[in-house]
């Protein structure tokens, strides 16, 4: 790994004063010309590189707020060194839990390089070099696909055996644990996970299947954890991740859960699980994708069944009892759920041999630009959402999910926060009744505390306005 070494005199947090580190499963062979071109990159896509570097060489940290995490380590830097056999990286005053013994720990150090293949290597590719077509849907989905093979997420020679996990980082311990009950019985049927790659019920599923799997004598098993730049520079990954991908933006990350999955599961969390289901929802809703198996499954252990009754109560009252339909609630039993996981991929299994579709990746599925298309929660988009019961349903659940999709940036993303605390919290303005269903199922969150990490009395980032 050829890592050199010096320690920092004593002091809280501990670092370490320099590191250089290879590669090891990703950029080992890159051209002159490549390596210049990630030199050249602009100071903002650098700071971003920066930050998310520092995330995960922080794994297994509980911290959620980028800045916080920042001002712990004020002198972390981060340098990419170009050598005629190739790159390698230089780091100032990294943590030192991302070392033993002198040397950075494999998964973190294979991490390192994955975020830098995919904040600036993939930055070049989508941006400056305009090698991808974003101006249509079948553009994004096919960008979103190389961004997937370039990380090598999308395996050609597997049958449909991954199920996505959803839920928040910051869950009861009772919570955690029917998470990881939920993916030890997954593990034992040979199923793979895929998680936002943080704590709580990103970590829980992973932590089970990895016990299921072993005793399964299964060697292969995969945790693919699929993040963003701004929930990667908050939320660390967790340790066992060992495939790790970050793609560009928020709506692209949520298509690359969707198209990788063969099933989805979701565990309680906040407002951003509330996206994350609002999403699906309202593809699932699309006319063009009936017919269309695609395993849905909330599930909760007993204590906190009220996530998911307040979530279907929500679902109902906005979207409709048809976008019910798309979902199933399964409280406790953890084989359960996970029979019907397998039931569900069987299922996907026969339709995609029969129409011939591939296996590792769902370009059958319909998702309109308008879900595919980043959405910057500004006050003033914030503020002009179309929150209106004269939508479609689909269309209803794509303006709801930007409005979590903004809370949750006000909660815990960098630039939310600092938007949140120069003009105040965002305003949400449409029909009154939709606003009182949002207004009610917030206030359920914050009384369960799940809006932000470690806030004892949580001061919302929003504010609502009802229509005349």
């Amino acid at each position: 790994m050829n890592i050199a070494i010096s320690e920092k005199s004593a002091s809280k947090p501990k670092t370490i004063a320099e590191a250089y580190v290879r590669p090891l499963n990703s950029l080992e062979l890159l051209s002159h010309r490549e390596i210049s071109q990630l030199l050249e990159t602009n100071a903002e896509i650098f700071q971003q590189f920066r930050q998310c570097a520092l995330a995960v060489l922080n794994t297994g940290s509980e911290i959620d707020d980028a800045a916080e995490m920042l001002a712990q380590y004020e002198n972390f830097d981060i340098r990419v060194i170009p050598q005629s056999r190739g790159l390698k990286i230089k780091v100032f005053n990294a943590p030192a839990s991302a070392f033993v013994d002198g040397k950075m720990i494999r998964g973190i150090q294979d991490h390192l390089f994955s975020v830098l293949r995919d904040i600036v290597y993939t930055h070049h590719k989508l941006n400056d070099s305009a090698k991808f077509d974003l101006s249509c849907s079948h553009g994004i989905t096919d960008a979103v696909f190389r961004i997937l093979r370039n990380a090598n997420m999308v395996k050609p020679n597997l049958g449909p055996n991954l199920a996505v996990c959803w839920g928040g980082h910051s869950i009861s311990r009772k919570e955690y644990d029917y998470s990881k009950a939920v993916g030890y019985q997954l593990g034992l049927r040979g199923i793979n996970i895929a998680t936002g790659c943080g704590l709580g019920a990103m970590k829980g599923p992973m932590k089970g299947a990895t016990i299921g799997h072993a005793k399964q004598q299964n060697r292969k098993g995969r945790y693919m954890g699929i993040s963003e730049p701004g929930i990667i520079a908050s939320e660390s990954p967790n340790p066992i991740v060992n495939e790790l991908v970050i793609l560009p933006d928020i709506e692209k990350r949520l298509e690359a859960f969707v198209r990788l999955a063969h099933g989805i599961i979701v565990f309680p969390g906040g407002a951003g699980t509330a996206e994350e289901i609002l999403y699906l929802v309202g593809i699932l809703l699309n006319s063009k994708n009936r017919g269309t198996p695609f395993p849905l499954i909330f599930a909760a252990p007993e204590t906190s069944k009220d996530y998911f009754v307040s979530m279907d109560r929500f679902i109902r009252n906005t979207l409709g009892e048809e976008a019910s339909k798309t979902y199933e609630i399964i409280i406790g039993q953890p084989d359960r759920v996970a029979k019907r996981v397998k039931k569900g991929l069987e299922r996907v299994h026969s339709f995609r041999r029969e129409q011939q579709e591939a296996y590792y990746y769902n370009w059958r599925l319909h998702i309109p630009i308008d879900q595919q298309e980043p959405f910057e929660p500004s006050h003033e988009n914030m503020r002009n959402l179309k929150l209106s019961r004269e939508l479609e349903s689909s269309d209803l659940a794509s303006q709801l999910r930007k409005a979590f999709s903004g809370i949750v940036a006000g909660n815990v993303k960098a630039y939310g926060i600092e938007q949140i605390q120069k003009n105040g919290p965002y305003q949400l303005q449409g029909d009154a009744s939709l606003i009182a269903e949002m207004d009610k199922l917030l206030q359920e969150f914050i009384q369960q505390r799940r809006m932000k990490l470690g806030v004892e009395t949580y001061k919302p980032c929003y504010e609502f306005i009802t229509d005349a």
